[in-house]
Parts: C-alpha cells; sequence; structure tokens
C-alpha cells in the first residue's frame, strides 16, 4: 500500500490532527488548525516542485538565486469540504491557479455523479494538486482524478487529511501514477462510508452543520 503513499508524520501535524479529532473541537478551531495543517502538509506535496534559477541583484551584488520553473501550478479542490486545505494552501501559494470539481453520490448506483466542474487551462503543462480532507471509499477521489486526466492533467497529487486503507487501495488500483499524501492512514470504514477512528464529516465540522 506504501506504493504512492506518503503518510505525513511531522510532530506538529500529528498534534494538530489530534486536536482537530477530539468530537469538543469547535467550528472556529476547527477551521484554524484546518488551515494550519494544510500548510504543513502542502510543504511535502510540493516538495519536487521543478526549480531553475534568475540573476537578482541582493543589497551587496548580483547571484544566481533558485526559482520555480514552468507554469503556475493547479489546486483543485474537491466541494466542499476540499475548500478547507485550499484555504491554508493559497496562503502558501498565492498564484496558484484553482478550479473545482463537484461530486454527489447517486443513492441509487452509490456511484458519484458531477455537478460541477471548473479548472484552469493548460493542465498538462502544470503540476496539478487534488485536494479533499477524506479519502474514504475512493470512488469521488477516483473519479475527479479521471475528470483532471480527461482534462488533460498528466501531473496529479492528492493531498488529504485521513485516509482509510479501502480508499488507497481503491485510488492505486484505478490511478497507479498518482501520488498520495496524508496526515494519518487510519484503521477501517464503518458501514456507512466514515473513515474510523477518523473525525466524523469534515464537511459539517468545518463549516458548523453537523
Amino acid at each position: 500500500m506504501t506504493q504512492t503513499l506518503t503518510i505525513v508524520d511531522h510532530p506538529l501535524v500529528q498534534h494538530k490532527l489530534t486536536l482537530m479529532r477530539q468530537r469538543d473541537t469547535s467550528t472556529a478551531v476547527f477551521r484554524q488548525l484546518l488551515r494550519e495543517i494544510s500548510q504543513l502538509l502542502a510543504y511535502e506535496v510540493t516538495r519536487s516542485l521543478p526549480m531553475t534559477t534568475r540573476s537578482i541583484e541582493t543589497p551587496l551584488m548580483e547571484m544566481e538565486a533558485p526559482a520555480l520553473a514552468g507554469r503556475k501550478l493547479a489546486l483543485i479542490s474537491i466541494l466542499r469540504a476540499g475548500n478547507g486545505l485550499l484555504d491554508g494552501m493559497l496562503e502558501l501559494i498565492p498564484s496558484a491557479r484553482v478550479g473545482f470539481v463537484g461530486l454527489y453520490r447517486d443513492e441509487k448506483t452509490l456511484q458519484p455523479v458531477k455537478y460541477y466542474f471548473k479548472v484552469p487551462d493548460q493542465l498538462d503543462q502544470r503540476l496539478t494538486i487534488i485536494v479533499d480532507p477524506m479519502l474514504a471509499t475512493g470512488n469521488s477521489s477516483v473519479a475527479a482524478v479521471q475528470m483532471l486526466k480527461d482534462a488533460g492533467a498528466r501531473d496529479i497529487r492528492f493531498l488529504c487529511l485521513l485516509a482509510a486503507p479501502e480508499g488507497v487501495a481503491r485510488m492505486q488500483e484505478a490511478h497507479p501514477d498518482v501520488p498520495i499524501v496524508t496526515a494519518a492512514l487510519d484503521d477501517r470504514l464503518n458501514d456507512k462510508g466514515y473513515i474510523l477512528p477518523g473525525l466524523g464529516d469534515a464537511g459539517d465540522r468545518m463549516f458548523g452543520t453537523k
């Protein structure tokens, strides 16, 4: 399972995640922690961005300094909970292009159905990072990745807060070329598709709709 999976075990990430898991953590605190942890996770998911050099002038002399190369990366939020990770990442990478994928689950087929899709152009020339706090069954994530591939994306990474083994396996089977970065790999899914021990519904806790 570790083939494409990276678990960010930094102490600050793990401490903030523990605070988020607690049932009595308020909506405001949960939202703030999610913003903070998303920035820490962003360091890992962007670790291998392409680099170049450019000439700059310091107060003392000219130098060839490292700088990001290529087109601005694309951050793609899976609505609605993905926006919590998106907000924090945009503070770190304000020049990123942003897209949104809206999916809901058909109650009869249990398959994801697209209701919104708006993404940046030239995805074939951009690193594309999909953000969604929970990788549970993996059905929505697999569908979102396929939509982005169909839209031209070639270099895709998936960033989540929590992952279940079932979701990771589903993603690795459908999209073995997409690395997954997460703060924790939890135990399993319950019969309703929630991650255990998890932290509940990330969207509800973020927006106060529980």
